[in-house]
């Protein structure tokens, strides 16, 4: 019995302390109060976007061929890559053949012009055929490079640095060698 008093005085004092506790925490909140901060949360996962409209039955094979500007009106070539007879001379002044250009979208870059395009009341946006593009670019580069003939080098000048070389060379090594 000579420890109860100490004892009782122990969990007289942890009572306290836990009474005491349980006023400093603040209560425990439902996750509804969270629900609205979820919803409009920057870090959520974004929603599929919708894919872009498909391109009309018309101009499922057609591509943008040629596209020039000219005083007398902006000019575009419709070309097609299931028909290779198939192309459309077209210009913003009038219609040829029910198609029209709706509008071009000009660009510095080498292919990246748009042009939207409309036959029979429906509309497609065109560009140009990028795996043509990129089959032309190297050919352009070495048409465009301007290769010089190998000059022969005078045949009495003698070479001086065979003639420093040792003479128990390979057979191999003496083919590489310019003749002496």
């Amino acid at each position: 019995m000579k420890y109860s008093p100490a004892l009782v005085f122990i969990l007289s004092l942890l009572g306290a302390v836990y009474i005491q506790a349980e006023e400093v925490l603040p209560p425990q909140f439902n996750f509804d109060r969270y629900s609205k901060m979820v919803e409009h949360s920057p870090f959520a996962i974004a929603t599929a976007v919708a894919p872009p409209a498909a391109t009309p039955d018309f101009a499922k094979d057609l591509y943008i061929a040629n596209a020039a500007r000219s005083p007398e009106g902006d000019m575009v070539t419709l070309a097609s890559t299931s028909d290779h007879n198939f192309k459309k001379y077209l210009t913003t002044r009038e219609p040829v053949d029910g198609y029209s250009i709706a509008n071009i979208e000009w660009s510095d870059k080498v292919g990246a012009t748009k042009v939207t395009i409309s036959k029979d009341g429906n509309f497609a946006t065109l560009t140009f055929n990028q795996a043509l593009l990129s089959q032309s670019a190297p050919n352009a580069g070495v048409a465009s490079r301007s290769f010089a003939p190998p000059m022969p080098g005078p045949a009495s000048v003698p070479n001086p640095v065979s003639q420093k070389l040792p003479a128990a060379l390979p057979a191999e090594v003496q083919q590489l060698i310019p003749s002496r």
